[in-house]
């Protein structure tokens, strides 16, 4: 007689790249976060995961975890080709968690505050080196953006590299209800800001 088994946990989360330990909850008590890579998929995904301390006892207990928020190494669309951004980096002040993350031309950071049993998308801040095409000069033009997603208040601003004075500068009310939470979020939602 043959038997034949199928593996149905298609996940090898084997690998961490990344881990940082903060206070999250403002409980006093040290959380941690992981980035783990599955390296047996070819597309090597990545998953993060967010440990939150308990009120009685030591042992941290997954709150959150995401496959969806940091892209792959090597994205289908690139048809085997890397993304060549690096895995993003995790910061953990104030009971702020910041991840910094590559994107063309520049930087992302987004900044989450864990409210209400969510980690909630308070911030996000942008950087792109020639972000802008309406300048001649040959100096570098980089245009920042500051995204206070609490209250809606979106600043861009255009500066040339040495300069203390804005070349141009963009205010916008956007609300955006109810904020981003982790779980929700995709890697490609850095166009939306």
């Amino acid at each position: 007689m043959d038997l034949f088994a199928q593996n149905k946990n298609k996940d090898h989360y084997n690998y961490q790249v990344r881990e940082e330990e903060g206070d999250l909850n403002n409980d006093g008590k040290m959380d941690k976060i992981t980035v783990e890579m599955d390296t047996i998929n070819e597309t090597r995904p990545l998953r993060l995961q967010i440990f939150l301390s308990q009120p009685n006892g030591r042992k941290l207990t997954l709150a959150v975890s995401s496959t969806k928020i940091i892209e792959p190494q090597y994205p289908v669309e690139n048809q085997g080709k890397h993304n060549e951004y690096q895995i993003p980096n995790f910061f953990i002040e104030n009971g702020i968690l910041s991840m910094w993350s590559e994107i063309k031309g520049g930087n992302i950071t987004y900044d989450f505050k864990y409210r209400k049993g969510n980690f909630e998308l308070i911030n996000v801040k942008k950087f792109i080196i020639n972000g802008t095409k309406e300048y001649i000069d040959e100096s570098t033009i980089f245009t920042e953006t500051n995204f206070d997603l609490i209250s809606g208040l979106r600043i861009e601003t255009d500066e040339q590299s040495g300069s203390k004075k804005a070349l141009k500068k963009r205010n916008k009310v956007v609300l955006i209800r109810p904020l981003p939470k982790i779980p929700d979020m995709k890697f490609s939602d850095k166009k939306l800001y």
